[in-house]
């Protein structure tokens, strides 16, 4: 083996999943897409491209809206669910435009018929995207109401036999309560499903876990923010909090 070869990054997973919220999008503006943020999100994105993982990713939309916030003001949850479903159409179009001017090639596939803006979701379609190296962004959660995106993300994660889903946060793992209020909050490296549950940790909510643990899929929790995190998630390396 030359010394080319021997310093090769190998990753060790060969399919992976990212959820990110809709709030990493909007950076410190407080509100809508912070274009150096999603920038700088997408350059995590391409690094796992160029080792050669196949990605697929799931983002939120509540930088835009919530449907759930405004189902709790009064609003129809159906409507406000698909209103919500359309915020996450708009924050994928604005990461595969990123991630295309980054050389990196990107479909947006949607749960829901928008075929002038998003590719239909197929999943075989969407495994043929993924084998040929194309980040793959998985718009519209799971296409209908009541569902939140964790589990979107969790259902696509199974339906494509990823080998672990990476849950982006602006946090560096889970704690048992949230660390930015509480200095006291104890810092978890490893939980299982059932902690998540029984300690009730605003992680994922109950029903992304429950499938994720009937599958067995393990999902790691890292900070967005900390460049390159991503990268060492994928090359595995033990950051965050990892729940299995």
């Amino acid at each position: 083996m030359n010394d080319v070869e021997s310093d090769k990054e190998v990753p060790a997973f060969k399919r992976v999943l990212i959820k990110i919220s809709g709030e990493a999008l909007m950076g410190a503006s407080g509100f809508g897409i912070d274009s150096p943020t999603v920038k700088s999100i997408c350059r995590q994105i391409r690094e796992i491209n160029q080792l050669g993982t196949e990605t697929g990713v799931v983002v939120g939309g509540g930088n835009i809206f919530r449907g759930l916030d405004a189902a709790k003001r009064g609003m129809d949850r159906v409507t406000a669910d698909s209103m919500g479903m359309l915020a996450t159409v708009i924050n994928s179009l604005a990461m595969m435009d990123t991630l295309e001017k980054m050389g990196v090639y990107t479909r947006v596939m949607s749960a829901v018929g928008l075929e002038a803006f998003a590719e239909p979701y197929i999943r075989r379609r969407a495994v043929r995207h993924l084998e040929k190296g194309r980040v793959v962004i998985f718009a519209a959660g799971t296409g209908d109401p009541y569902f939140s995106t964790d589990t979107a993300a969790s259902l696509r994660a199974v339906e494509l036999g990823v080998e672990i889903v990476i849950k982006a946060t602006n946090v560096d793992g889970v704690y048992s309560a949230d660390p930015k209020q509480h200095d006291n909050a104890t810092f978890y490296p490893r939980l299982n499903y059932m902690d998540i549950l029984t300690k009730e940790l605003k992680v994922m909510d109950s029903t992304a876990v429950s499938l994720l643990k009937d599958t067995g899929i393990p999902v790691r929790v890292v900070d967005l923010n900390q460049p390159g995190n991503l990268k060492r998630v994928v090359l595995g390396e033990e950051v965050g909090t990892l729940i299995s």
